[in-house]
């Protein structure tokens, strides 16, 4: 197989900061699309990763799982991409294709394990994955998104994972006009959540422990702030929501939020706490609650949040930054000093 030399940023061990390298990506197969990369979202699960706080990092690593770029070469067989079209990457690079959870179209749940855009491999369970931290990447046709007309392409970017990740659930859970909807945090989830949740017609409030992003809240699409560091809070908002999204990955009191469901309402969680939640029976059984999770979204999830945010005129807010601004980016993360996401320039690596 031929390989071309890429340049990218990798981060060569958990204790040390991001730096310039080179990798080498195959040439286009058959089925293959190659993207030159024009944008590349950093998220948080990329600190985690680079620094191996999930115990499963694999070194050197090339983040990077929201990725924008231009096709500029197509395998032979591929009939949805050409030369010149915008197109986009996200979690997966590829799965199995045969296996009950792929046949039904959830490829992020292959039974034989998905191959991950970045720290996995490719299903040969040989070749490591490197990211989108880059400025060329080759991805199987059934994993390339469309990137439709009129979307912002550095905004696109986040839709890849932050969009798909909180559009998964409201689609799950049938968020409908009149519904009321809770989002918990304002961060690159949250602001997401809001901004989908609104454009679906739904009353949307936001849960935080401050004000501090109150104005922000509305401005992105929330009707209501309410603050859940504050006592009276949970008994007021008891019995209001149809949905809640929980982006937040800090501890919290999951029984507290559960008690503002309606009768029959769900919670799902996308954040992921480093510690396990106590969850009293009484909290779910008491009108037939529901506290569900989500993973991501399949392809053709993430293919409709794209044309969804086309046809709204939605995207990201984002910071775009140079690779130079990498490991400042990360530290800024750690802070929440970004609204609300980082973006990478990939014309600076």
């Amino acid at each position: 197989m031929t390989t071309t030399s890429t340049r990218a940023w990798a981060a060569l061990a958990a204790d040390r900061p991001l730096e310039p390298f080179t990798l080498t990506r195959r040439e286009c197969g058959p089925l293959d699309v190659q993207l030159d990369i024009l944008f590349s979202g950093i998220c948080h699960s990329d600190i985690h990763q680079a620094r191996g706080e999930w115990g499963a990092s694999t070194f050197p690593m090339v983040p990077g799982h929201e990725i924008i770029g231009r096709v500029s070469a197509v395998g032979a067989k591929v009939t949805r991409f050409a030369v010149g079209d915008l197109a986009g990457v996200g979690c997966m690079v590829d799965s199995c294709r045969t296996c009950g959870s792929c046949a039904h179209g959830d490829e992020q749940f292959c039974e034989t394990g998905v191959a991950w855009t970045y720290n996995g491999t490719e299903m040969d369970r040989k070749t490591p994955t490197q990211g989108g931290y880059s400025t060329r990447v080759v991805v199987a046709e059934h994993f390339t998104l469309k990137v439709p007309a009129g979307l912002d392409l550095a905004s696109a970017a986040p839709l890849l994972c932050a969009g798909v990740t909180t559009w998964s659930p409201l689609k799950q859970w049938n968020c409908k006009k009149g519904d009321r909807v809770g989002v918990v945090g304002l961060g690159g989830l949250g602001h997401m959540a809001v901004k989908l949740a609104a454009a679906m017609g739904a009353e949307v409030t936001v849960l935080s422990t401050s004000r501090g992003k109150e104005v922000d809240a509305k401005r992105l699409g929330a009707a209501n702030f309410e603050v859940t560091s504050e006592r009276a809070t949970f008994k007021k908002l008891a019995r209001r929501f149809d949905l809640i999204i929980d982006t937040v990955s800090a501890e919290h009191d999951l029984n507290a939020y559960l008690g503002t469901l309606r009768p029959y309402g769900a919670m799902v969680l996308v954040g992921v706490p480093p510690k396990p939640a106590p969850v009293a029976a009484f909290s779910l059984i008491g009108g037939n609650r529901r506290l569900a999770g989500s993973s991501i979204g399949n392809i053709r999830e993430t293919q409709d949040v794209l044309d969804f945010c086309a046809a709204n005129k939605l995207g990201a807010d984002v910071e775009v930054v140079p690779a130079a601004k990498i490991n400042e980016a990360y530290e800024r993360m750690l802070k929440n000093d970004v609204r609300y996401r980082f973006v990478i320039d990939a014309s600076t690596f």
